[in-house]
């Protein structure tokens, strides 16, 4: 054999055959490396057998190894590997925790953490593999310190920033990637997110590559199906994993997981996480006053396989319950244990004997598993007093401070979660019982009640964590009323949580959580609201014909709901204002497919509705009253200006201008209105309210931080400054426009952001550069499927503006 056919052979080899192959010229036998990668003995012959095939050996007669043929081969061929002088990362990586400790004797540890021990080798591991790969899988069974390696890791390095997804336990509930990625880019970059998943994957990438950032990605095995590909609703985390692992990239990401990752659309590098030695063991226990019997310690460590949260339960049930004496502890619970030494005999044995001596710390930890502990994390004390509805108030804290002595429960501080195994045990537990319901129930009422004002996203993360409690019991109208309910915040009187979440960004989430539950919703002032609120998110997305839909939905349903209708007044009044903003919202959506005739046909007839809507006595004394009427003049306006209509755009203009400084109008109101007066005036020729709409519109936009209303307004003055020839600041306004469009996404405003540039490249005279910017127009119109915005643009191109 050539050293050529040799190289193209070892090519050949899977990465799992190149990891046995390595840990056989390292001199580990068959049982070794089977419990150094986690597989079966009668699995590693095999991978032996076909590495063979590959070279084409055979035992040498009289002997039934294959061994020696392939160590004399690799001897001749690759010395190196035999030698263990350049060994590739995989034989570093599985080298088990006791076989270095055996090689390399181990420095007293200074842990930055009490309970982290016996990690030094696997941490040194970690940054050779780092040096190899951007994504890391952390594989071992639950419990092994797989989460905690990885924290501890992320700590110890020099990250400007550390962001992590805590996967759910069910498939269920696990959060779709395009929500993960618009709260990173939005709480944790300080940037807005965009509407299409595409764009935020965009930003984030240039955020990877300008920062060094530590990524965790817990616990992924529930978005794995069995053979290690990620489930169909959930294949486009192979999009957020391409990224992390793409080579311009700064980030390093940690990925923890009980299955391989065995997705072929991307490339990562498995660590298998071995126990820990018994070492760290005797080191963790010595260091809490438990007194060490040797061969109990011994027995322990084999039962459980050096897990490690094994470790920290048992170690806090000796302290507590046989007052550190180790071998009294053993002699009565050693035999159940023994018979399958792993965390899930150990997590289903503590619950048993919690059960026996204090059931109600053994209800309390089964309640705790209706809690998520993903996007809060941590249940502050309040939310575990109130699952113990059952029990008397003074003896509340007793019962948690029983479960926080036997470790069965995390807590820092005030905050409390479940390690994910104990979760696991607890959640099961817990639906088997008569306490599903009722916990569930509460916990929603806990959530909703914790949250007064919506004005920050962890505030919106916890008040819609009622939504998932609901959800779990199949109560959807609770569900539904949770997105609906109402909050006074400092922008707004009373805003609904759906309309909270678009303020803040977080778009898709809303829309996936919206349509998981809008088919069980009956005709109703509820249902009319749902489809209102996601009509609003699909327009805000760019999605115009989805949103048309939604809104059509929403009046037919509040139509059927007026229909002999039985209920409050304030429902009755909220359903007749759903009619009228069904219109008015399906109003906005021509307008931006600049279908204006249709616009101008659904704006007068929410005008005539709302005229007619003379609020009762009653309903004025209640605050029951519609102030739509400024907008509608204000968009009226503009369409008739746009069509030649100019009388009649100046009388509404008018009409518009004189209430726009008395009435009481909501934030968007207060910013929209004047743009569009301003757009009016500057068709009508009134350059001078035109200039002070629009300077009004940007002081109110910087003022409330209104992102897009900032935008549309610096577009407008760019409009006014090209037509006084000004060409320096329409371009420079121009180009804040499209900067900040650009950043949030705003499809339909971008698209006219770049219009109105190409014009005013067209008119200094750089057809070039007006060339690009229209097309640049034309594409985005296109993506809304709006083509008299297309026709628009390209009139323009055509006949010189």
């Amino acid at each position: 054999m050539s050293q050529q056919q040799f190289t193209e052979r070892f090519k050949k080899l899977t990465d799992r055959q190149q990891e046995v192959l390595l840990l056989v010229l390292a001199g580990q036998e068959d049982l070794a490396i089977a419990q150094t990668l986690q597989i079966v003995e009668g699995t590693v012959r095999k991978h032996i057998e076909n590495i063979c095939k590959v070279f084409r050996l055979t035992p040498r007669p009289g002997e039934r190894s294959i061994r020696p043929e392939l160590i004399e081969l690799f001897k001749q061929y690759r010395p190196d590997l035999v030698k263990m002088g350049d060994i590739p990362e995989r034989v570093k990586v599985t080298e088990t925790a006791t076989e270095k400790s055996r090689q390399e004797p181990c420095p007293a540890q200074k842990p930055s953490s009490a309970d982290f021990v016996g990690r030094k080798t696997a941490l040194a591991d970690l940054n050779t593999l780092i040096d190899r790969a951007k994504i890391i899988v952390i594989q071992a069974a639950g419990g092994v310190g797989k989460t905690t390696l990885a924290s501890e890791y992320l700590k110890s390095q020099r990250f400007d920033l550390v962001i992590d997804i805590q996967m759910a336990k069910e498939k269920e509930s696990i959060t779709p990637v395009e929500s993960v990625v618009e709260e990173w880019l939005k709480r944790d970059f300080k940037e807005e997110p965009g509407r299409e998943f595409g764009v935020m994957l965009g930003r984030l990438k240039r955020q990877l590559q300008t920062r060094k950032v530590g990524v965790l990605i817990d616990n992924l095995e529930p978005a794995l199906d069995k053979q290690g590909r990620f489930i169909e609703p959930h294949r486009r985390y192979v999009e957020l994993l391409r990224i992390l692992g793409d080579s311009t990239v700064q980030s390093v990401t940690l990925i923890t997981s009980r299955d391989r990752l065995c997705d072929d659309g991307v490339n990562v590098k498995h660590y298998p996480l071995p126990g820990l030695d018994k070492q760290a063991w005797q080191h963790f226990f010595s260091n809490r006053n438990v007194n060490i019997h040797t061969p109990t310690l011994k027995a322990m460590h084999n039962a459980y396989g050096g897990n490690a949260k094994a470790m920290e339960i048992l170690c806090g049930a000796i302290g507590q319950d046989f007052d550190g004496d180790m071998a009294a502890y053993w002699r009565e619970n050693s035999v159940e244990l023994l018979v399958k030494p792993d965390l899930k005999n150990l997590v289903t044995n503590q619950f048993n004997r919690l059960q026996e001596i204090d059931c109600q710390a053994y209800q309390l930890l089964c309640r705790l598993g209706c809690y998520r502990y993903q996007d809060v994390p941590n249940v502050p004390t309040e939310g575990l007093l109130c699952l113990l509805w059952d029990v008397e108030e003074v003896r509340r804290r007793r019962i948690i401070e029983s479960l926080r002595n036997r470790s069965l429960v995390e807590s820092q501080k005030i905050e409390y979660w479940l390690h994910p195994m104990i979760r696991e045990e607890a959640i099961a537990r817990l639906r088997a019982s008569e306490d599903w319901q009722t916990a569930n129930h509460i916990a929603a009422e806990f959530w909703t009640e914790s949250v007064k004002a919506v004005e920050t996203l962890e505030n919106a993360l916890k008040a819609f964590e009622a939504y998932y409690h609901y959800i779990e019991i199949k109560n959807f109208i609770s569900a539904a009323n949770v997105i609906i309910n109402h909050r006074a915040n400092k922008w707004e009187d009373t805003e609904p949580l759906g309309r909270s979440f678009y303020r803040l960004g977080l778009l898709q989430e809303m829309i996936y959580s919206i349509n998981l539950i809008i088919s069980h919703i009956k005709p109703s002032y509820v249902l009319s609201l749902l489809h209102n609120i996601l009509g609003d998110l699909y327009w805000l997305t760019g999605n115009i014909r989805q949103a048309i839909a939604s809104h059509e939905k929403s009046e037919i349903v509040a139509h059927q709901s007026l229909e002999n209708f039985i209920g409050s007044d304030r429902i009755k009044f909220e359903l007749k204002k759903l009619t009228r903003h069904s219109l008015f919202n399906k109003a906005l959506c021509y307008l931006e497919l600049w279908q204006l005739k249709e616009a101008i046909e659904l704006f007068e007839k929410v005008q005539i509705l709302s005229k007619n809507a003379h609020p009762t006595a009653s309903e004025i004394e209640k605050g029951y009253i519609d102030d739509a009427l400024v907008d509608i003049w204000s968009y009226l306006a503009f369409l008739n200006s746009c069509l030649g209509s100019l009388e009649k755009s100046s009388n509404l203009a008018k009409n518009a201008y004189s209430h726009l400084f008395t009435a009481k109008l909501n934030s968007w109101s207060t910013g929209y209105a004047p743009l569009f007066l301003g757009l009016t005036y500057k068709n009508l020729g009134d350059t001078q309210k035109s200039f002070a709409m629009y300077n009004r519109a940007l002081a109110y936009a910087e003022e409330s931080h209104y992102t897009q209303v900032k935008a549309k307004a610096f577009t407008g003055l760019a409009e006014l400054y090209r037509e006084k020839r000004d060409f320096e600041t329409a371009l420079s306004h121009h180009s804040e426009a499209i900067e900040i469009l650009e950043k949030i996404g705003a499809k339909c405003d971008l698209a006219e952001a770049y219009y109105q540039r190409a014009l005013t490249d067209q008119k200094m005279g750089n057809t070039q550069k007006s060339q690009t910017n229209f097309q640049e127009a034309i594409q985005l119109f296109s993506e809304m499927e709006a083509p008299k915005q297309v026709e628009k643009v390209q009139r323009a191109m055509e006949n010189g503006g």
